[in-house]
């Protein structure tokens, strides 16, 4: 018969991880009317950063050089995909981010596949298939409209390298310790950022305490969030991860229920659906008995 196992210590943490980032759209979007999106992940990530150094200087003075081009590696993923969704959401509406962002759903198993030779189970499948069906209801109709321009190129390019960063993390958690990977990807990310401003051709903002506040609390948010996905992808396949992460658009929703966002029908029958692929993707199928001579 088959069998539904329980959420193991990693997957409940990683659904913390996806509640955080539900929750943080609202504070980026605001945080962007003051400033440029290079500036704000630079200086989010360079705080993370640096508050990791902080708390774990002396567990950094033994980085070893895997443990650094793994950070690094990371940390180019990381920065790729932050800038790549703040570029596009200047040009395109959040439902529509949403719903090209959702692409790297089904782009994790596919590089799981190529990177790591591990191909995912059927129910894997299943779920990975609910979950995207959720996160295009809850994308909305506006997801599919309009033109194709600047914008949406910047958000694919956005998903495939979220998915880069979901399966790189899978392969190289396990190369050394999880808080000097962290830092190190934490301070690549942001380095990159503020580096690449000059060659976008943004300025430094005037002063806010609206990108202060919303850079400096997801700064602190960011370490511990990476902290947690190097922990726990060192037990939980890539694919099993993403099955998760597609929650974020759920928490996405309530919290912007809360603060007064219509939640229409069609997000109601996405969250569900996403739940629902969580729970196909622990299914575990009987083995096929072979039979007898």
């Amino acid at each position: 018969m088959a069998s539904i196992n329980l959420p193991s210590r990693q997957e409940l943490a990683l659904m913390a991880v996806t509640l955080f980032w539900g929750g943080t759209f609202l504070i980026v979007h605001v945080a962007l009317r003051h400033c440029g999106p290079l500036f704000f992940v630079g200086l989010r990530f360079m705080t993370a950063g640096l508050a990791g150094s902080a708390i774990f200087h002396r567990a950094l003075r033994r980085t070893s050089l895997a443990e650094a081009g793994a950070g690094m590696a990371v940390g180019i993923t990381i920065w790729a995909g932050y800038t790549l969704q703040s570029y596009g959401l200047q040009t395109i509406s959040s439902s529509r981010s949403a719903f090209l962002t959702a692409l790297y759903v089904p782009i994790v198993p596919l590089l799981q596949w190529i990177v790591l030779h591990r191909p995912p189970r059927l129910m894997n499948w299943v779920g990975i298939g609910l979950a995207f069906c959720g996160l295009v209801l809850l994308a909305g109709t506006g997801a599919t409209q309009g033109r194709f321009g600047r914008g949406e190129w910047a958000t694919m390019l956005c998903a495939v390298s979220v998915a880069a960063e979901i399966v790189l993390i899978s392969r190289c958690a396990t190369l050394g310790d999880s808080r000097r990977i962290t830092v190190v990807q934490l301070l690549v990310a942001g380095l990159l950022a503020l580096l690449a401003m000059p060659v976008a051709g943004e300025h430094l903002p005037a002063f806010s305490w609206i990108w202060v506040a919303g850079s400096m609390g997801l700064g602190m948010g960011s370490m511990l969030v990476q902290l947690v996905m190097n922990w726990a992808q060192k037990a939980i396949s890539p694919t099993r991860a993403t099955i998760i992460y597609a929650g974020e658009p759920v928490w996405g929703g309530v919290v912007g229920r809360m603060a007064g966002d219509p939640l229409p029908v069609t997000s109601v029958v996405g969250a569900c659906c996403i739940v629902a692929g969580v729970l196909a993707s622990e299914i575990r199928l009987p083995a096929r008995l072979k039979p007898r001579k």
